[in-house]
């Protein structure tokens, strides 16, 4: 790790990713298991209900296309210290709130403070791990998926223990409370450039003029929007086969334990190969099988699938990451192509618990939805024969080389 050598140093390194991870996804999957309290005390339709969901990933994708320019004004130690400051205002907020209004509004501050961090975390672990680049996208990535799954588990049973479904949502407040004190006093090294960027340093690759670019973004959307469905809906859809709340948030749990172990298991053995092609296909047809098997026997084996689900989800979104990073060479790079991919991505993702929402008013029921996120997943398995590490290499230089001549 070049200039960490101080061995409790690199213990804070990485206990600092990890809790970092862990508070980006509560404010997504603490809502679902409480769907039903939620729904009964503020009347909100479940396409409303739906936006608790879509609303914070707009405002990922939304900020992280901002990223550069963001980073470039406040810096990285300042960058994540607001982002984070962010999320612990929207649980506060959630704990004393009671209308629907509230939850959109929290919708929007949580989820924007998720973004300005994930906009900054890939650029952080190629700067901070430069030769453990895929360990740590997999830590991160497992350590998001477990503050999911937490989330989704924890919440029903605090909101049950205080019959306040608000405090289900508020509890999140400490998690990210102590994030925030543990960056402001060990910050990662190398992130004291708030506000000593120059113009020169954030030459930007324009990924707007770049095929690729503009590829990756979709795939990035559609191989991890199978995520922001079931943090959403699959509690809710085995509440309507009367499972209860705890249980139904139980096995969105469940799922988290895959994903976790596919986040840290997946970057590994890619850490072998510069080929991502063979470990993307496997994962993305687990995904096609588990969401069968939710159509076709939801109650004979949901484990199973959720277990499959979890797995593809958990391997795609390291993956993926592991991607876009293979088509950069600078940190700086990185920060770009990253905050371009993420952000259109997130606004892909954003659509899935909406049109999820929509299918069930408009037919009564999840099925189709899961159909299309079958369909999805099987078009982006055959797209994935395109990212050969050959092609990878090259297919931005064409944009950085007519960008460094014009600067």
């Amino acid at each position: 790790m070049g200039r960490a050598e101080n061995p409790a140093r690199v213990l804070a390194s990485w206990a600092l990713l990890v809790v970092v991870g862990l508070n980006l996804r509560p404010i997504l999957s603490s809502i679902s298991p409480l769907l039903v309290q939620i729904r009964a005390e503020t009347g909100m339709s479940y396409q409303a209900s739906a936006w608790l969901t879509s609303l914070p990933v707009v405002c990922m994708g939304l900020v992280a296309l901002f990223g550069v320019r963001l980073q470039a004004r406040l810096g990285d130690r300042k960058g994540v210290a607001l982002g984070l400051s962010m999320i612990l205002g929207a649980c506060l907020w959630r704990f004393y709130g009671q209308q629907g209004q509230t939850l959109v509004a929290t919708a929007l501050l949580g989820g924007a403070g998720v973004a300005l961090i994930q906009v900054l975390v890939p650029a952080l672990v190629k700067q901070q791990f430069p030769h453990r680049v895929a360990l740590a996208l997999g830590v991160y990535s497992a350590s998001l998926m477990a503050g999911g799954g937490l989330a989704a588990l924890i919440s029903s049973v605090v909101a049950g223990h205080f019959n306040h479904w608000q405090s289900g949502l508020g509890i999140w407040l400490i998690p990210a409370a102590v994030a925030l004190l543990m960056w402001w006093r060990f910050p990662f090294t190398g992130t004291a450039t708030d506000g000593l960027v120059t113009p020169a340093d954030h030459a930007p690759i324009r990924p707007l003029r770049s095929r690729r670019a503009w590829l990756l973004a979709l795939y990035f959307g559609l191989v991890n929007a199978g995520y922001m469905s079931m943090v959403a809906w699959l509690p809710a859809y085995y509440v309507q086969m009367d499972w209860s709340a705890t249980r139904s948030g139980s096995i969105l749990a469940f799922m988290t334990i895959f994903q976790v172990i596919a986040a840290l298991l997946m970057p590994a053995i890619a850490h072998r190969s510069t080929d991502r092609r063979p470990l993307l296909a496997l994962s993305l047809g687990a995904q096609a099988i588990g969401y069968v098997g939710l159509v076709m026997w939801p109650l004979a084996a949901p484990h199973v699938w959720v277990a499959l689900i979890g797995f593809g989800l958990g391997a795609c979104f390291a993956l993926s990451l592991i991607l876009i990073l293979d088509h950069c060479r600078k940190p700086r790079d990185a920060a770009q192509l990253a905050g371009f991919v993420q952000g259109v991505g997130f606004l892909v993702n954003a659509l899935s618990p909406w049109m999820t929402g929509w299918l069930r008013e408009l037919t009564g029921s999840f099925v189709l939805a899961w159909w299309v996120l079958t369909a999805a997943v099987v078009a982006m398995l055959v797209l994935t024969r395109i990212f050969s590490p050959a092609s990878n290499s090259v297919s931005l230089m064409g944009v950085e080389a007519r960008t460094t001549a014009s600067v």
